[in-house]
């Protein structure tokens, strides 16, 4: 039995991007609902949090010290130091319901991220990629909710989620950055939930975190289910690995739609879970911004 922990009492509306930074050995993470960046260092338990103009889905570390933020309105740079988001790319500004929703950092530096119908109706999300501080859309089909990007340890595979269609694709990556035909690699049955954020483990293994279904399961790249871990929340948005070794588990929760029959059944729903892995994770990539 694997040994859960909730680590940080955030109670956010709806958790979301956790990502460990090396450089401070911390966890980032954000409330997109609450527009708040959270840092939380685990070994002195230091937490603080850092407001966002707008609802913000995910930060992630770059070259020059700062993060890249992705914003509901565009991509931004974040400096903690100051607090300051600065726009430096609006490329939905012409759908005024979508905002940014999840993202990954390849090898190269490349940022591949995703939009959604805020409303969560609209076959409106996109699939992007930032690279040398140029916008372009990917070339996969709309969804409602683009979730998870991950990219394979290699840099040469690419998964994409469609959370509303319970899909998790794998797009092969070429070597100039644009990509292949996607494949179904993972259907999710309807009674485990919604396909939430992904990140890949240092075999190569997808794990995801399933919205409604209590839980985060690891699949093999060929995908074959190859464990699950049950948590104390029924939305579990997305996980990151973190800790010295890269061994430890942190998980993101959301108390969004619970009302107070199901909060009362989940009282830790919106913290921050951890748990220990055998196989550790992969050393963050930086954001090219510099």
């Amino acid at each position: 039995m694997v040994e859960v922990r909730s680590v940080l009492p955030v109670q956010a509306v709806l958790g979301e991007g956790p990502v460990w930074v090396e450089r401070d050995q911390a966890l980032w993470f954000v409330d997109i609902k609450s527009h708040k960046v959270h840092r939380f260092h685990p070994a002195s338990g230091d937490h603080k949090s850092y407001d966002a103009p707008c609802q913000v889905g995910w930060v992630l570390p770059a070259d020059d010290g700062s993060f890249l933020a992705g914003l509901q309105q565009g991509l931004a740079r974040f400096d903690p130091l100051d607090g300051r988001f600065d726009v430096i790319a609006t490329p939905e500004a012409a759908i005024p319901g979508n905002r940014l929703n999840d993202a990954t950092v390849d090898p190269a530096g490349r940022v591949w991220f995703g939009s959604m119908d805020d409303g969560e109706e609209a076959i409106s999300g996109r699939l992007y990629c930032f690279d040398r501080c140029q916008v372009r859309e990917a070339s996969v089909p709309p969804v409602c909710i683009t979730n998870g990007p991950a990219v394979s340890p290699d840099g040469q595979v690419l998964y994409h989620t469609d959370t509303l269609g319970r899909v998790i694709y794998k797009v092969p990556i070429h070597n100039d950055g644009s990509l292949g035909t996607p494949s179904v690699f993972a259907p999710i049955d309807e009674a485990d939930g919604w396909p939430d954020g992904s990140v890949c483990d240092s075999e190569g293994c997808v794990w995801i975190g399933l919205w409604g279904g209590w839980r985060a399961r690891r699949y093999a790249p060929t995908g074959e289910i190859l464990a699950e871990v049950r948590l104390p929340a029924a939305n579990i948005t997305k996980i990151a690995f973190g800790g010295a070794d890269l061994c430890t588990i942190y998980a993101t929760s959301a108390r969004k739609g619970l009302d107070a029959a199901a909060l009362d059944g989940q009282p830790l729903a919106g913290n921050i879970f951890a748990f220990d892995v055998e196989v550790p994770g992969l050393p963050g990539n930086l954001v090219r911004l510099s």
